[in-house]
């Protein structure tokens, strides 16, 4: 089955942007990749950032599916299909913004637009190769967008370059003004662990770059990521938990919903206590750097075939689910591997509000410097 579902193209012709079908365009039903929702209506209006691009000149080239109902970090959806990662065909695409990422990676739309509430626009754009950014929590309008009601949900772009990436946001976003790249970027390298040539991948891109660093740490990155687990399953369960039991849903987000279902006040409380603490020791490291540096995966993306056999896969979004909680802007950068000829991904985090200036950190490159695209 295609990654992309072409129901017509609307606006007028121009540069053509992918439409997660977890965001409304008018006329379409929006299904978020579930049986569930097979018979929807149609969409009466555009979601707000949907409208915007169209107002700003892009066309809608078609929705893209999911992983279902956005609740999955592989991009495995035996209902509306699995889109083929472009990287690596026998390697999970990612989730849950599956498609958004894999018709950019082909080359089918100039962009697209994902979902991220827990890594779901920055996993999938590692896991194929291409450019995902998460902007600053309640940036980018969700009206219009599944589920309705987040504290952790963003609206994110996916594109193969910076300059298609940047232009994407000023259309959503008129505060959004490209910024010139500084003429010096010095990060704090997060102290994490991962595979040692996701490291060295890393360190290799920033050198090349002639960026400075820093080892840092953030002590409470770890429970974050379990902070952030406890906060989507209580909203996802909330939101979706009603289809539960009827033969509705996939195997996976079934089973993924009524373990959700167990998350008590007291465990969110918790979370509520680790989002604040965490949301600080953040915005204190930010004071020292242009942005902070780590992995967006600790591996590449596994195959296919081990994660349908099984394997365990939540880890892979540990470095990115954090700053969902936290609400920082986080861009996940492809870079090349040194043990292999997929490429992996650098992610950055930025400053609250200060979502232009993280792109352009991102941008800053001396000339001779080999692109990381």
């Amino acid at each position: 089955m295609s990654p992309w579902v072409i129901e017509g193209l609307i606006g007028e012709p121009g540069r053509t942007v992918a439409i997660k079908d977890s965001l409304d365009v008018a006329g379409w039903p929006t299904q978020c990749g579930s049986r569930a929702l097979q018979t929807a209506a149609p969409a009466l209006r555009h979601a707000t950032v949907v409208q915007a691009l169209l107002d700003g000149g892009w066309q809608v080239a078609g929705k893209a599916v999911l992983h279902e109902l956005a609740f999955g970090v592989t991009g495995i959806n035996e209902w509306s299909g699995t889109p083929v990662n472009p990287q690596a065909p026998d390697r999970i695409p990612g989730g849950s913004s599956s498609g958004s990422a894999v018709i950019v990676g082909q080359g089918v739309a100039d962009a697209a637009l994902g979902t991220d509430t827990g890594g779901s626009v920055r996993m999938p754009a590692a896991c194929c190769g291409v450019f995902g950014f998460k902007p600053t929590f309640a940036r980018l309008s969700r009206e219009g967008v599944y589920p309705a009601s987040s504290s952790l949900d963003c609206v994110g772009p996916i594109a193969r370059d910076l300059v298609t990436l940047t232009a994407l946001m000023a259309a959503m976003d008129s505060t959004f003004v490209v910024r010139t790249p500084p003429a010096q970027v010095h990060v704090g390298l997060l102290d994490v662990a991962c595979e040692p040539a996701i490291t060295m991948a890393l360190q290799e891109a920033m050198s090349a770059w002639g960026w400075t660093w820093e080892r840092v740490s953030l002590p409470l990155l770890d429970p974050a990521f379990e902070a952030g687990l406890t906060v989507i399953n209580a909203e996802t369960w909330a939101a979706f938990g009603h289809y539960t039991g009827q033969g509705l849903l996939g195997a996976d987000v079934e089973a993924r919903l009524l373990r959700a279902a167990a998350t008590d006040a007291e465990a969110l409380l918790g979370a509520e206590a680790v989002r604040v603490a965490f949301t600080q020791q953040v915005d204190r490291l930010l004071e020292r750097f242009d942005a902070l540096v780590l992995p967006s995966l600790p591996r590449l993306p596994p195959l296919l075939a081990e994660v349908q056999a099984g394997a365990p896969v939540i880890d892979l979004t540990r470095f990115l689910r954090p700053f969902n909680l936290s609400g920082h802007p986080a861009l996940s950068v492809p870079i090349a591997h040194p043990d292999s000829t997929l490429k992996t991904s650098l992610q950055l985090i930025g400053r609250k509000g200060h979502d232009a200036q993280l792109c352009a950190v991102a941008a800053a490159r001396p000339a001779n410097a080999q692109p990381q695209q």
